[in-house]
């Protein structure tokens, strides 16, 4: 299944490439990108366990600074090629048969799809904590993207409450960008985004540190590992 977390989350990362007119390519074992991705986004993503350094690294531009490479299996040594460990996490998996965990708090809060320009640049400040240089990340192309959701939870008075981005890659649905405005509880923001996902399918994607807990707690089992890799130029 992380074979299938990995493609689903490679997928997302180039259709975030495509909103800024940047496209990667799909080889047999690894998703590059030859230009710089966006702020936050990889350049190369491992999609098999037998990924060499080169099906990475061949494929994206390694005289621009910041490259970084997202081993989804964590088996790849990038040391000797400039680059140093970034961070690592789990991939994670909430079966599809599971029902949707249920909002319990606070009751006023509706979860929909972002569906407007304005919409998704106001859920984009809500994400990144009023960062504008961050929030231009998520631009209105996404929209377009049949397989990309943007959710949000919307309190009674109109104030996000959280949210995150659901990608679809068929087998799977993919959780990614999840946050909880202040005062939310992060297993609710978990609810509400999980209670949009298409009933029957698993829901797949990575979360570290203190983002774990309220994942699992929500249902979700721990994969694997996955270690992101940034060139020491950055």
């Amino acid at each position: 299944m992380i074979t299938e977390a990995a493609l689903n989350n490679a997928e997302w990362c180039e259709a975030m490439c495509r909103a800024h007119g940047r496209p990667g390519g799909f080889g047999p074992r690894a998703w590059t990108n030859s230009r710089r991705t966006p702020l936050y986004y990889p350049d190369a993503v491992t999609l098999t366990a037998d990924a060499s350094v080169r099906d990475v690294l061949d494929g994206i531009d390694r005289e621009a600074p910041g490259a970084s490479v997202k081993d989804s299996f964590a088996r790849l040594d990038l040391t000797a090629e400039g680059f140093r460990p970034l961070f690592e996490a789990r991939w994670i998996l909430r079966p599809g048969w599971l029902p949707a965990p249920e909002v319990t708090a606070p009751t006023d809060t509706s979860w929909r799809a972002v569906g407007t320009a304005a919409e998704l640049h106001a859920w984009a400040l809500a994400w990144s904590g009023g960062d504008a240089e961050e929030a231009a990340l998520f631009r209105a192309g996404l929209l377009a993207d049949p397989a990309t959701r943007v959710v949000a939870g919307y309190g009674a008075d109109g104030r996000i409450a959280g949210g995150a981005v659901l990608s679809d890659s068929g087998r799977v649905t993919g959780v990614s960008n999840l946050f909880a405005a202040d005062g939310t509880d992060p297993a609710e923001t978990w609810a509400g985004c999980l209670g949009l996902v298409d009933d029957g399918s698993p829901v797949v994607g990575y979360e570290s540190g203190d983002d774990l807990a309220p994942a699992l707690a929500v249902g979700f089992e721990e994969l694997g590992p996955l270690r992101v890799w940034l060139a020491t130029d950055a």
